[in-house]
């Protein structure tokens, strides 16, 4: 017998939208939506630094189709037992199926070249990008829900997510409610993104220090989602492969900000040395230590 709590999460109707005879798919439309907002984000935080917008545009161009793809080729990777069994089935991008870390890995490559190519502030232009990606990322989630994946184990909590039958994996057929892991990672990454907006106006970061606290902190959530959701993975002793994944991005991105701080550290030191022996007496000098960092 199936248990519904009295409240619950219901699945959604559809999964998309008829407007005359096109169909648009749910889980498309929110990743269009997610790119407005990086965008939009990201060139905010870059014009607060003395950036021009024309670059983050071009390295949208380039990076959300690099990670639509990257992301893409990490699924059938590591995913092809769920690949539609079809000649359309590797390019079904509708139906869900893009890994998160290659799509980060092949969007974050495609920018680095742009920016690269141009010359520009690449460490400070990460900074810039990290809340924006997060905000994306949330966005994107809520594809997840229309698809119905990327849940949980069953609950019988007030948020528990009604998963249809259909979508319910092999051996949960008796349940009705499960953890929506896509939505604890959704209020994750809001929370990230607005923890890194606040480190950056009050603290003093070296850049990429917020990017490398990206990857830390994204992939730190990933880790107890990863322990929650019960759809079909490949498993290595017992826990699914993302999760080795997660934990060794979010101890790498732990590693790389502090080095990047400890860098900063020696960098301010030495500086300070050089200095006072650029203005000890008698030459004197014209500007404190101070202001010469500055």
């Amino acid at each position: 017998m199936i248990s519904v709590p009295v409240a619950f999460i219901p699945s959604p109707p559809s999964n998309g939208l008829h407007i005359g005879p096109l169909f648009f798919h749910a889980y498309g439309l929110a990743y269009v939506l997610a790119l407005i907002a990086a965008v939009a984000i990201t060139i905010r935080r870059w014009e607060a630094k003395g950036g021009e917008r024309d670059l983050v545009y071009e390295v949208a161009l380039w990076g959300f189709p690099a990670g639509i793809i990257g992301g893409r080729l990490y699924f059938l990777a590591t995913s092809w037992n769920e690949v539609p069994p079809h000649w359309w089935g590797p390019f079904a991008i509708w139906k869900g199926g893009l890994g998160i870390w290659g799509g980060i890995a092949a969007g974050t490559l495609a920018g680095l070249w742009v920016l690269r190519r141009r010359g520009a502030n690449t460490p400070v232009f990460l900074d810039a990008a990290a809340p924006a990606l997060l905000v994306a990322q949330a966005i994107g989630r809520v594809g997840n829900y229309f698809n119905q994946e990327l849940f949980g184990g069953p609950t019988t909590l007030p948020w528990g997510l009604e998963i249809s039958l259909a979508h319910r994996p092999a051996g949960y057929a008796q349940y009705a409610t499960f953890h929506p892991t896509f939505l604890y990672e959704l209020i994750w990454d809001l929370l990230l993104a607005g923890a890194l907006i606040w480190l950056g106006r009050h603290r003093a970061i070296r850049a990429p220090g917020l990017f490398a606290l990206y990857i830390a902190g994204y992939s730190f959530g990933r880790i107890g989602e990863e322990l929650l959701r019960v759809d079909p993975a490949h498993r290595i002793f017992g826990l699914r492969l993302n999760f080795y994944v997660a934990s060794i991005l979010c101890l790498a991105g732990i590693t790389w900000f502090i080095r990047i701080q400890r860098v900063g550290k020696k960098t301010l030191s030495g500086e300070t040395v050089r200095a006072a022996v650029r203005c000890s007496p008698p030459a004197g000098c014209s500007r404190s230590p101070a202001k010469r960092r500055a």
